[in-house]
C-alpha cells in the first residue's frame, strides 16, 4: 500500500528530527541541520530535547497505525494531522523550510490514505 510507504518515511523522518533534537543537537552536524551557533545550540539544549521528545511521540503513533494496519485508519490520520499542524505552525514561526520537509510529506501521506493508494 502507497500511503502506508508515506507513513513509514514521515516516521523515519521525525525519528531523525528526534535524533538531531535529542543527540545531536549541540553537534557541529545538529548545527548544520538547523542552522545555530555552538553558543544558541548549548543554550537551548533542554528546550531541544523537549522538541525531540514531542517528534517521538509522532513517530510512535504513526508506527502504531502502521502496526494496527486497516484497523490503524483513524490513528494514522489522527498522527498525520498532528505531523501538518506542527509543520504549518513550524513554517509559520520559524522558517519555510519547515513546510517542506515536515507539512509536504505529511498531507501526501494523508492524500494517499483518504484516497485508498
Amino acid at each position: 500500500m502507497i500511503a502506508n510507504f508515506l507513513i513509514a518515511v514521515v516516521a523515519a523522518l521525525h525519528l531523525y528530527f528526534m535524533y538531531l533534537e535529542m543527540v545531536a543537537w549541540d553537534t557541529p552536524a545538529g548545527r548544520k541541520a538547523f542552522g545555530t551557533t555552538p553558543e544558541f545550540s548549548s543554550a537551548s539544549k533542554a528546550l531541544a530535547m523537549n522538541q525531540g521528545l514531542y517528534n517521538g511521540f509522532l513517530v510512535a503513533g504513526l508506527v502504531w497505525g502502521l502496526w494496527l494496519g486497516d484497523a490503524g485508519f483513524a490513528v494514522k490520520v489522527f498522527f498525520l494531522g498532528c505531523v501538518l499542524v506542527a509543520g504549518l505552525f513550524g513554517a509559520a514561526t520559524v522558517g519555510i523550510k519547515i513546510l517542506y520537509v515536515q507539512a509536504v510529506p505529511a498531507i501526501i501521506a494523508l492524500a494517499a490514505l483518504i484516497l485508498g493508494l
